[in-house]
C-alpha cells in the first residue's frame, strides 16, 4: 500500500478527474448511438459536444492527451461513414 500522504493525494486526483471521465464516456456512447441509427445532423452535433469534453479532459489531465486524440480521431471516423452513406 502506498504511503499515507500519497494515498490521499491519488484520492483526490481520482475524485477530481472522474466526472471528467463520466462526461466523456456519456457523450461518446450517445454519439454513437447516434451514428448507429443513421441519424447524421444528431451524430454531428453530439460529435462535436464529445470532442470539447475530450479536450477540456486532456487539457485538464484526466486523460492523456494521445487517448483523446486516438477517440476523437475514432469518433469521427464512424461520424464520416454516416454522412457518406
Amino acid at each position: 500500500m502506498p504511503a499515507p500522504i500519497t494515498h490521499r493525494v491519488s484520492e483526490r486526483r481520482r475524485e477530481r478527474n472522474l466526472p471528467l471521465r463520466t462526461k466523456v464516456k456519456t457523450l461518446v456512447t450517445s454519439t454513437r448511438a447516434a451514428v448507429q441509427a443513421g441519424d447524421a445532423e444528431e451524430a454531428e452535433a453530439k460529435a462535436k459536444a464529445a470532442i470539447v469534453a475530450l479536450d477540456k479532459a486532456a487539457q485538464k489531465g484526466a486523460l492523456h492527451k494521445g487517448t483523446a486524440a486516438r477517440r476523437k480521431s475514432r469518433l469521427m471516423k464512424q461520424l464520416n461513414s454516416v454522412k457518406k452513406s
